[in-house]
């Protein structure tokens, strides 16, 4: 005992813990553990325990929310012009069409806590080589494809092997080096629809048939992009089996039929539309992306005088909250979306955009997607996006949910 006492107390005992460090940096030092204990003897003793337990696992990183954060300056923006790019719709050519203010291009999506990279057009042909894409929806799945096309357009160019001529709406785009195909097939309502006679911009909507256009092409597709919510408020009548059952902004007869909202109408062709993939087996990848916003316009509405001038994007602090048909859009693309993934047996991802578009009033064309002289529907366009600009940051967005997942 007194040996010991003098181990540990006595003047060898600084020798003695020398060694112990010495030996600890052969072993394993970081996890070198002193810790003092107690015996069940009557007096007390004391001993010098040396341990090297393993060590803990790694806690996962967070996951990176790339649908939330705020627009930062970029002088490096943007990837493309209207003279490097042959793709650009003329209604979206707002550098053609002579904007004054370009600072609109030098902003990039910074999502909080995490880095969302620029597109490579590089990583995403080699990610898409051998497969299939299409883009099925409205006037913003087009904006989209073509985004895509001019950002691709830095590495390659397409082939157009559309079958149909020049006015069809439809669209077929193979990159033969790669074996990549884009397909675009207009399908504004996602499910089957007919423009009344006579009557132009009032539709029959089949709530409960799928665009049998779209669907019938999907065996071969690997990914395909569904864009639908604008075209929804519309004068629309609503039909299930053959049969009239409500309308949205139509006359009807109140004590037969039912005026609903077109919140009905959106979330039941959502709900065709994913059901019928699921029950045609698609084996493919479904990506969902949410409402652009329809509330840019200023001043007025569409047709009566609103307009979007703005020049820079808000802060995450000066939007504010959806409300009315957005907000009732929005929620039934998730609610949709949430169903579809509980379901199983497809794999369905969101893409969520709105809150980075919300804050983008600058981005779209206003009076600079055609000559001041020319007569237009909808003369200011605060709806689709200029190209380049923000409409690009889907393409981002997009190439990161098919990297981070197995496509």
């Amino acid at each position: 005992m007194v040996l010991c006492f003098k181990l540990l107390f006595g003047p060898t005992a600084a020798v003695f813990l020398s060694a112990v460090v010495i030996l600890s940096c052969f072993t394993n030092a970081p996890y070198l553990q002193l810790s003092l204990t107690t015996t069940t003897t009557n007096a007390p003793s004391h001993r010098l325990v040396v341990a090297a337990p393993s060590p803990p696992a790694p806690a996962p990183l967070p996951k990176c929310d790339i649908f939330w954060g705020e627009w930062v300056p970029d002088p490096d923006s943007p990837a493309y012009t209207n003279e490097t790019c042959a793709f650009i719709q003329d209604h979206q050519n707002c550098m053609f069409y002579g904007r004054p203010d370009l600072g609109f291009l030098k902003w990039r999506w910074k999502p909080h806590g995490c880095h969302l990279p620029r597109f490579d057009p590089h990583a995403f042909l080699r990610l898409l080589s051998n497969r299939t894409l299409a883009f099925v929806g409205d006037s913003l799945a087009r904006n989209h494809m073509q985004s895509l096309l001019c950002l691709l357009s830095k590495v390659a160019s397409p082939k157009d092997v559309s079958v149909t001529d020049k006015t069809d709406p439809n669209k077929i785009l193979h990159y033969e080096a790669h074996n990549f195909t884009i397909y675009l097939f207009w399908s504004p309502f996602l499910v089957r629809s007919e423009e009344l006679a006579g009557r132009p911009g009032v539709f029959r909507l089949h709530l409960d048939e799928p665009d049998a256009g779209w669907l019938a092409a999907a065996p071969r597709v690997d990914i395909a992009l569904l864009s639908a919510a604008n075209w929804f408020t519309r004068q629309s009548y609503l039909y299930r089996r053959g049969r009239l059952v409500g309308g949205v902004y139509v006359p009807l007869n109140s004590t037969t039929h039912r005026l609903t909202t077109p919140r009905h109408s959106h979330r039941a062709a959502l709900r065709t539309a994913l059901r019928a993939l699921a029950a045609a087996r698609f084996r493919g990848k479904v990506v969902m992306r949410t409402l652009s916003p329809m509330s840019h316009f200023e001043g007025g509405a569409y047709n009566d005088g609103g307009d979007c001038r703005r020049t820079r994007p808000f802060g995450a602090n000066e939007t504010k909250p959806m409300r009315g048909v957005e907000r009732e859009f929005y929620t039934s693309q998730m609610k949709e979306f949430r169903k579809a993934a509980a379901a199983g047996g497809m794999d369905v991802v969101v893409m969520d955009v709105t809150a980075a578009m919300r804050m983008r009033p600058d981005g779209h064309p206003s009076r600079y997607g055609h000559w001041p002289d020319e007569k237009r529907a909808m003369y200011n366009d605060c709806i689709h996006w200029c190209l380049p600009g923000p409409v690009d940051v889907w393409n981002d967005m997009l190439l990161h949910l098919l990297s981070d997942q197995s496509i």
